[in-house]
C-alpha cells in the first residue's frame, strides 16, 4: 500500500484551511452554484411560466441569434477550430484586424487590441505600464480584476471611496507629488450594483493632476449611450480624452475575451510588448466570427440598446414599487435586490428557481458580506411580462422568507 505524501497532505490541509477561510461552510447542504443551465431550464420548461434567465450577460439578446451561431459555425468550417499560436510568432486571419478596425471606429478611439481573456486584460496592462516610482488609485469597489492588477506590481497602490471623487481629489492633492506616473482605474457601469461613474468629472480631475485613466467598459458597451458605445458616449466625453478603455467580449458581444480601446500609438506599442498578449492565443475563428457579427447587428440595430434601457427601467420601477431594495441602481442592465441575511438570499433565490426563474444569489465573493444580493442581468430579449413575473415572484418570496432576514446561514 502506497505511503501518503506528507507534502501532498501539507498541501491539502492548507487548502482545506484556506476553504474553510473563504466561507466554505455556505455549501454545507446544498447550494446553488455551478448549476448545469441546459438541466436546469430543461426542468423549468415544464413549470408554469417556463424558463427565464435574469444571470446572463445577454444584454442586446444575441446570445442564440441565428446570425451570430451561424457565423461561428461556418468560421469554423473556412479557419478550423483554433488560432493555433500567438497573433505575434503564428500570424493571425484578417478578421482579427478587422474586428479591432471595425470595434475601434464605432468606439471613436484610435486603436483595439483584441485579447483572450478580458480578467487578464486589465490584470495585464496595469502593470505593464506602472513601475516602481508609479501609483495606482481605484475605486473602492472596481472589479477584482483591476483589484488583483494593481496589487501585482512594485507601484504603490490605493483606493478612494466608491463614486467618491472628493475623496480622489484629495488623494491625488496630497499624494501626486510623489509619483512619476499616477493611473486612476474604475468601472463605467459598476457591475455589482448598477451605478455609473461621474465620467465628466474624473477626466477633469485626471487632466489638472496630470494623471491618467483607466475606464473599465466591461457592463457599458452595448448598453450604454444612444448607440451602445458606452459611458463616454452617454456623458458627452471624447472617448480620446480617456488614456485606457477596457471591453469584453462576453457581454454584449455574446462571446469570450477582453480587448483595449486607446490611441493608435499606445495600440501598437501594446502590440508588440503586452504580456497577455503576446504571450497568449489569438482570438479562436468561433470567438472572432461571434463578436464580429455580434459588433455589427448592434450597428445596424440601435434599437436593441433602446429596448434594454426600456426594459431596465422597466424592472427597477417595478422592483421599487414592489418595495425591494435595488441599492443604487440605475436602471441601466445591472439590477441588484438586496436581502437582509445570506440566509435569506439563499432561500429567495432557491424559491425563484423552484419556479423557473434562475438567478443565483451574490453573498460572499465580490459583495461585503453584509449586503447579500440577487445580481439581475436585464437583456433586450426579455418580455414585460418575463419582468413583471420574477418581480411578483421576489417580492412573494421576500415576504415568505421574512423570518430569516435576522438569521445567519447555518443557524
Amino acid at each position: 500500500m502506497d505511503k501518503p505524501n506528507p507534502k501532498s497532505s501539507s498541501f491539502e490541509a492548507y487548502a482545506r484551511r484556506r476553504f474553510r477561510m473563504a466561507g466554505s461552510a455556505l455549501l454545507e447542504g446544498g447550494h446553488p452554484w455551478f448549476a448545469a443551465t441546459d438541466k436546469v431550464a430543461e426542468e423549468a420548461a415544464k413549470k408554469p411560466g417556463g424558463y427565464v434567465s435574469f444571470a446572463h450577460y445577454d444584454y442586446l439578446g444575441l446570445l442564440k441569434d441565428p446570425r451570430v451561431t451561424d457565423a461561428a459555425k461556418q468560421s469554423i468550417d473556412d479557419f478550423g477550430s483554433g488560432a493555433g499560436a500567438s497573433r505575434l510568432v503564428g500570424g493571425e486571419r484578417s478578421a482579427h484586424r478587422k474586428f479591432e478596425e471595425d470595434m475601434a471606429e464605432f468606439l471613436g478611439v484610435g486603436g483595439v487590441l483584441a485579447m483572450i481573456s478580458g480578467y487578464l486584460t486589465n490584470m495585464s496592462i496595469i502593470s505593464h505600464i506602472l513601475g516602481p516610482r508609479d501609483l495606482v488609485i481605484t475605486d473602492d469597489l472596481a472589479h477584482n480584476s483591476i483589484v488583483m492588477g494593481a496589487k501585482a506590481g512594485k507601484f504603490a497602490y490605493k483606493k478612494f471611496r466608491h463614486n467618491d471623487l472628493d475623496h480622489l481629489e484629495h488623494l491625488l492633492e496630497t499624494e501626486r507629488s510623489n509619483y512619476a506616473r499616477v493611473l486612476i482605474a474604475v468601472e463605467g457601469l459598476y457591475s455589482m450594483d448598477g451605478d455609473l461613474a461621474d465620467l465628466p468629472r474624473l477626466v477633469d480631475i485626471k487632466d489638472r493632476h496630470d494623471a491618467w485613466l483607466l475606464l473599465d467598459e466591461a457592463h457599458s458597451y452595448g448598453v450604454l449611450g444612444e448607440t451602445g458605445a458606452g459611458l463616454c458616449e452617454r456623458c458627452g466625453v471624447d472617448p480620446e480624452r480617456v488614456e485606457l478603455q477596457i471591453g469584453t467580449l462576453s457581454k454584449s458581444f455574446v462571446s469570450s475575451g477582453g480587448f483595449i480601446a486607446a490611441s493608435r500609438e499606445v495600440i501598437e506599442w501594446l502590440r508588440f510588448t503586452l504580456p497577455c498578449f503576446v504571450y497568449s492565443v489569438g482570438l479562436s475563428p468561433a470567438t472572432l466570427a461571434t463578436a464580429q457579427t455580434a459588433l455589427d447587428i448592434l450597428r445596424a440595430e440601435p434599437e436593441r440598446v433602446r429596448q434594454l434601457r426600456h426594459n431596465s427601467q422597466y424592472f427597477l420601477s417595478k422592483a421599487r414599487a414592489a418595495g425591494l431594495n435595488t441599492h443604487t441602481a440605475l436602471g441601466e442592465a445591472v439590477i441588484p435586490v438586496l436581502f437582509q441575511t445570506q440566509a435569506q438570499t439563499l432561500a429567495v433565490s432557491h424559491i425563484l428557481l423552484e419556479q423557473g426563474i434562475f438567478a443565483p444569489p451574490i453573498i460572499h465573493v465580490g459583495v461585503p458580506k453584509d449586503l447579500p444580493r440577487i445580481r439581475f442581468f436585464i437583456s433586450a430579449g426579455h418580455q414585460e411580462a418575463d419582468i413583471d413575473r420574477v418581480v411578483a415572484a421576489l417580492a412573494e418570496a421576500a415576504e415568505m422568507t421574512a423570518d430569516l432576514a435576522g438569521k445567519a446561514v447555518g443557524t
